[in-house]
């Protein structure tokens, strides 16, 4: 079993070192990982540049490669050229943070799974609800014992899957139930937060994520919410199939 882990907050990121100490025994373990946090790049590959890869010398680091690039570059150069073999699962963090409803859509670290999924991979992303790093190795514990649990249906073969997981931040989270869950939704983010640079010129931060606005029953953010650990199987599709036959009356004369 061959297992490539990236994440997106950065190859010096807590939650990236607690994955893969997590998955020690598991299986050789290759982990590539960005230079520096790219949080919110979503599925954003780097094509105006050249990318570099280096190894990393810290202890905890030891063995990382990384790459001055997006989650999603870390993913897709590992398997187009970096690595000798091809890994037989892909995980992605622990993120800093949720990664839930609309937020999937902006995740690097659901990118980097998704890209591994793309080259027909089973890949998890995991994440930890509340920013911070408490209880990361809580989290750890979670995520080994989920990565063991699919560790047959890896080995069975058949199509690939994508799994997104958010785990809360509990000390003794590997023993939190686990549930099956659909994306919620959030409201519109928050106004962006003007600001004047020392030029006098007006720059702009992005505001923080709204609230759920869709967090009922069977839903990540309910489940979250409740104490639970959330996982939920995403797909790349994004085709509005209900609406094709509508669309073919309007724009196509009816054909």
């Amino acid at each position: 079993m061959r297992i490539l882990i990236a994440n997106d907050d950065g190859y010096l990121a807590p939650g990236l070192a607690a994955l893969v100490q997590a998955c020690q025994g598991l299986g050789e373990i290759d982990v590539v990982a960005p230079e520096s946090n790219a949080s919110g790049t979503s599925n954003s590959l780097t094509l105006n540049r050249p990318l570099q890869v280096f190894t990393a010398q810290g202890a905890a680091q030891q063995g990382f490669r990384v790459i001055n690039g997006t989650p999603s570059d870390c993913v897709h150069v590992a398997l187009t050229g970096l690595l000798e073999r091809r890994p037989d699962l892909v995980l992605s963090g622990i993120n800093n943070g949720a990664n839930m409803g609309d937020d999937t859509l902006y995740s690097g670290t659901v990118a980097a799974a998704m890209e591994g999924f793309l080259f027909g991979i089973p890949a998890v992303a995991f994440s930890q609800v509340e920013k911070g790093w408490a209880h990361v190795d809580g989290a750890a514990q979670a995520a080994r014992a989920i990565v063991e649990q699919l560790l047959p249906v890896v080995r069975a073969g058949g199509a690939p899957w994508l799994l997104n997981v958010n785990m809360p931040n509990h000390a003794n989270a590997g023993a939190l139930p686990r549930v099956i869950t659909r994306l919620g939704r959030r409201h519109a983010s928050e106004p962006v937060i003007r600001e004047v640079n020392p030029r006098g010129e007006a720059v702009y931060w992005i505001g923080p994520a709204g609230g759920a606005r869709e967090a009922g029953e069977g839903t990540d953010f309910h489940a979250v919410t409740h104490g639970r650990i959330s996982i939920t199987p995403l797909q790349v599709d994004l085709t509005d199939h209900d609406a094709i036959d509508g669309w073919r009356g309007v724009l196509a004369g009816g054909r």
